[in-house]
């Protein structure tokens, strides 16, 4: 009987058989290995189905998992993780989402959701304590998101929280996204796996439940959490105040910001028009705070009588100030705002979306699409008709938007002569809003990061601040080299854990990972160690390295695109910097244990408890060991397959 954090069931739901059923969560030995999360879920999917099937097909198998703090009094632990293998890349596929849906879910009794098989018809999957039920959702289909959370919570429960898909993800848009929170927008955006809940009719999951998560030392949680709860606000007032959004001015000073698809190194008179200091002074009415969030950095916004439409819910961050506003060259806070909330309607992911949209807007330029392509929209930067046309497009997949829904990848090869030379991706995702250029470790985290360029490492995080518990005190110079395939490593390791235990990156400079320890501690009533941990985090991304090594991905596929390490900025904050790829990702495979092609050793793997996985590598490289490295939290294995 598990003391703490977890609900101990997971609830197993077959489509095609219209079957469910309840099992018990994997053994203790296999939670203190991997968790949750994204952690739990390679575990789970590495044999079962297993990386070879259809992304798009019955076969695939989708897990929306929560952590052992989700739902707990810990800060900022109200998230849960989407995996599978994802339709837009090929590969392992995850998404990790705020919100409150894990907290609910785990109130209605159940750690998590295992999805197989399609249904004959829509449906959705109503979730209480009482159990689970498949209904008919037919009167749902072809209806946006807000629309079907509002309905969803009338014919369920007004309290309910819903995690559904709006008409990207029925048609099978490989950036569908999938969203939760109703108005509020949140979403697990990235990897197109609101396109494999269309692919299975499963239009939304919603639950509802009371049921309290245990905790085993309830007052040594609440008394940590008091101890640090007024540092974690203080450092974090920014958030509270602006957004994410608020480091827009920042990020573009530093050319960290995309313009005009990742060409344009000084877009510092255009980003205050769009910051979340300007939207805090014209748009923002309210704050919006996830599961147990002391921070509230999600913003709600309402825009009325604007020329681009009225925007009632949630505000535009970060990553989609940038895709939608700075990419395609739009300074309109109002247009910015609309196509958020279209891209929320919709279901679409407002990284890819920017990235397809800036990488369509110059295909134009160069005549390599033509007004016959497009309808007669003429793509031109700047432009706040053809942003919100194109999203409006890609959403119900019509037109050009059928083809710039499919991703960047696959709209270059479909388009053909250079367009590969500027579609931005790796392993088929489009590149999140920072630029390598501007911060040097991104160049190896966007290329070895498992789901494909990625900035869930938060590597550029270590170019801000420090965390000394991983070895860094001081923040490492942004145009570096020497150490920094290590840093990527280690901090890709550690931020892994966030994913597993279910907590906000955004908290990272303000907690220690000594903070970590105790709250898991405390919840769960183990007596997890500093090297233990980080030791867990090393072990889901080799494991996940290893799901993406079993479809043949090896450092050929550890790329980047030319723009980002061939063109350097004539102007703006990294003027004249190119990465130094080739040193940072030899550096980080060393560091790894792995190969100079990408592939892990034998010997690593053991390291890690990875035994069994030992026999999927390459018999050339089932036997070696790695090179010797000094690891201060290296302590052991526990039992991990």
């Amino acid at each position: 009987m598990l003391s703490g954090g977890y609900m101990g069931r997971l609830l197993s739901v077959d489509l095609s058989e219209q079957r469910v059923e309840e099992l018990p969560l994997p053994s203790e030995e296999i939670l203190r290995a991997y968790y949750g999360g994204a952690g739990l879920g390679v575990r789970l999917l590495y044999d079962d189905p297993g990386p070879h099937v259809d992304p798009l097909g019955p076969e695939n198998v989708l897990l929306f998992l929560t952590g052992p703090l989700t739902g707990t009094r810990v800060p900022l632990s109200g998230r849960h993780a989407v995996c599978a293998r994802s339709p837009l890349t090929g590969v392992w596929g995850e998404s990790d989402i705020g919100g409150t849906f894990g907290t609910a879910l785990k109130r209605a009794g159940y750690d998590g959701v295992i999805v197989r098989g399609a249904a004959e018809k829509p449906v959705y999957l109503w979730i209480t304590e009482d159990g689970a039920e498949i209904r008919d959702a037919g009167h749902l289909w072809g209806r946006d998101y807000y629309e079907t959370d509002e309905l969803l919570r009338a014919e369920t429960h007004p309290k309910a929280v819903t995690h559904g898909i709006g008409q990207a993800g029925e048609r099978l848009c490989r950036i569908a996204a999938v969203m939760s929170d109703g108005r509020d927008g949140r979403a697990a955006g990235r990897t197109g796996l609101g396109a494999v809940m269309g692919s299975k009719r499963l239009k939304a999951l919603v639950a509802y439940g009371t049921r309290q998560i245990p905790v085993a030392d309830p007052e040594a949680l609440a008394a940590s959490i008091k101890a640090r709860g007024t540092g974690i606000r203080g450092k974090m007032e920014n958030y509270t105040l602006f957004g994410s959004a608020g480091g827009v001015e920042a990020n573009a000073r530093l050319a960290d910001m995309p313009a005009h698809n990742w060409t344009v190194g000084d877009w510092t008179a255009h980003a205050p028009k769009i910051s979340g200091q300007r939207m805090a002074e014209t748009i923002l009415i309210g704050r919006y705070y996830c599961g147990a969030c002391i921070v509230g950095c999600g913003r709600r916004v309402r825009v009325v009588d604007s020329p681009w439409g009225n925007v009632d819910g949630g505000g535009p961050e970060y990553e989609a100030m940038a895709g939608l506003g700075s990419m395609v060259g739009v300074d309109d806070l109002y247009a910015v705002a609309r196509a958020n909330e279209l891209c929320n309607r919709y279901g679409i992911d407002v990284i890819s979306c920017g990235g397809v949209m800036g990488f369509a807007i110059e295909a134009f330029e160069k005549g390599l699409l033509t007004a016959a392509d497009t309808g007669g929209l003429e793509l031109r930067w700047s432009d706040p008709n053809v942003l919100l046309t194109l999203v409006e497009l890609i959403g119900r997949r019509e037109g050009i938007g059928a083809l710039l829904g499919e991703g960047v990848k696959r709209a270059a090869e479909r388009i053909g002569g250079v367009a590969a030379e500027f579609a931005l991706e790796v392993k088929g995702l489009e590149l999140p809003y920072h630029d390598p250029r501007a911060l040097s470790s991104l160049a190896v985290s966007y290329a070895t990061m498992p789901r494909g360029a990625c900035h869930r490492g938060n590597t550029h995080g270590l170019e801000r601040y420090g965390v000394p518990e991983l070895g860094y005190p001081e923040p490492l110079p942004r145009h570096a080299t020497a150490g920094k395939g290590v840093a990527v490593a280690r901090m890709q390791d550690y931020q892994g854990l966030f994913n597993a235990l279910k907590l906000c990156q955004f908290m990272t400079p303000a907690i220690a990972i000594s903070d970590i320890v105790r709250w898991l501690n405390a919840v769960t009533g183990w007596d997890v160690t500093l090297p233990e941990l980080l030791t867990a985090g090393e072990r889901m991304n080799n494991l996940k390295r290893m799901y993406n090594v079993r479809l043949g991905l090896s450092r050929k596929d550890d790329a980047l695109p030319a723009r980002v390490l061939m063109e350097a900025f004539t102007e703006g904050g990294s003027a004249g910097y190119l990465p130094d790829f080739v040193a940072m990702l030899n550096e980080y495979y060393d560091y790894r244990g792995w190969t100079r092609d990408g592939i892990p050793t034998g010997g690593r793997l053991r390291a890690l408890g990875l035994d069994r996985e030992i026999a999927d590598l390459p018999p050339a490289y089932r036997e070696r060991e790695p090179l010797p490295r000094a690891v201060p939290w290296e302590s052991g294995a526990a039992a991990a397959s």
